[in-house]
């Protein structure tokens, strides 16, 4: 027990810090990822939040994309700045030079969302791994919306990947969850002077220094001996073992969707009530060429559009949807419908909403996997209505 308690073997002992089911699954998502090694959280924004707790601490700062989840804004402009811990909002499409001036001497991680929620872009992810490499810190992308079936952004570039499992990996709203995945791919100690907590002694362990110990492990095995140790944010088991079901209809499921996005798409594209549509696999999307370099097999389920109108036109075409559930949830089974402005992100002012890639009339579609006639009879009829 003394063993375990020093991380000087393997073993199960807590849940909190160990647990087989929990490790079963973080492992299978490590090898869709084709990282060395992940850990499960409790939710998606305990991933992110992790992933860059993990290497900044009070004082420091980090870059991040504007065109992130709402809740992400949120946790990175006001939550962690309450820790001490500053952030850079940069437009993605920003010039790398442009990019570069949002770096200091103290800032630790590049962040950014593969495709955006809910605004439906495409991140360059070879450019952001460039302007991250080149100041010395990893590159963190949030790779929930394609999940790894349709990329996987350590082969662009990408050092650490997190995910809500919430969403398409569980596939049908049984469990909360999150995951961080490191790639194993960044050399922490060429930069110890940036990243003192992986690369000097913590003396909560008598004196081990992560990535001396542990070598590409080291960022997880620190995620767990040490945040997951004080902070607690794990999945029960429970959850992890719904998780897991999810995964197995994967790869089955994310085609599914692209294929009834993309004919959702289209007919959206033509319809005269709508005023525009963003979705990668529309040839005049402005991140269709994005989409076709890191996404060629599919983006995702998730369509952004808006109706020609006023607020209250949206409202009462969603009111008017009788099988296309109203809901808060996206990346579902089930064919689901919000508009965020009003809700995920009611508490970004209009400025926040714009730098966000958030629209006042922006209505996000997740198309599910059920007949797409269906799915379509139903936009249909509730178009008739307004």
């Amino acid at each position: 027990m003394a063993k375990l308690f020093d991380l000087e073997k393997e073993g199960y002992f807590y849940t909190r810090l160990q647990n087989p089911t929990n490790d079963a699954v973080a492992a299978k998502i490590a090898a869709l990822e084709g990282g060395v090694g992940a850990v499960l959280t409790s939710s998606g924004q305990a991933a992110n939040f992790y992933a860059l707790f993990n290497i900044c601490q009070a004082g420091d700062h980090f870059v991040t994309s504007n065109e992130i989840y709402g809740g992400t804004y949120n946790l990175f402009g006001v939550t962690m700045k309450k820790l001490g811990i500053e952030c850079t909002f940069v437009s993605p499409t920003a010039t790398e030079e442009e990019i570069q001036a949002a770096f200091r001497p103290n800032t630790k991680a590049l962040f950014g969302e593969t495709i955006t929620n809910p605004g439906c872009a495409v991140l360059d992810i070879e450019k952001f791994a460039r302007i991250a490499h080149k100041n010395g810190v990893p590159l963190i992308i949030d790779n929930t919306f394609p999940t790894p079936v349709n990329c996987r952004p350590f082969e662009w570039g990408a050092d650490i990947v997190t995910h809500s499992t919430t969403k398409y990996m569980d596939g049908m709203a049984t469990q909360v969850g999150g995951v961080v995945v490191d790639s194993g791919n960044f050399d922490w100690l060429a930069h110890a002077d940036k990243f003192p907590g992986l690369c000097t002694p913590d003396e909560s362990y008598h004196g081990l220094t992560y990535v001396k110990a542990f070598g590409k492990m080291g960022y997880t095995t620190k995620l767990v001996a040490q945040l997951m140790r004080d902070l607690g944010s794990i999945p029960a088991p429970q959850n992890s073992f719904l998780l897991n079901l999810g995964l197995q209809t994967l790869h089955l499921r994310m085609a599914q969707h692209c294929k009834n996005a993309q004919r959702v798409a289209e007919f959206l594209h033509d319809c005269p009530k709508v005023a525009w549509v963003h979705y990668s696999g529309l040839k005049d999307d402005p991140y269709y060429e994005l989409a076709q370099k890191y996404l060629p097999n599919g983006s995702c389920g998730v369509i952004a559009f808006g109706l020609k109108g006023t607020r209250e036109t949206a409202i009462k075409w969603m009111d008017s949807l009788e099988m296309i559930n109203i809901v808060t949830h996206v990346a579902d089974a089930r064919t689901c419908v919000l508009h965020p402005a009003s809700h995920t992100h009611r508490q970004l002012s209009d400025e926040q909403l714009r730098e966000a890639g958030v629209a006042p009339d922006l209505i996000r579609l997740s198309v599910g996997i059920e007949d797409v006639e269906d799915i379509l009879d139903d936009i249909r009829q509730a178009l008739d209505k307004i």
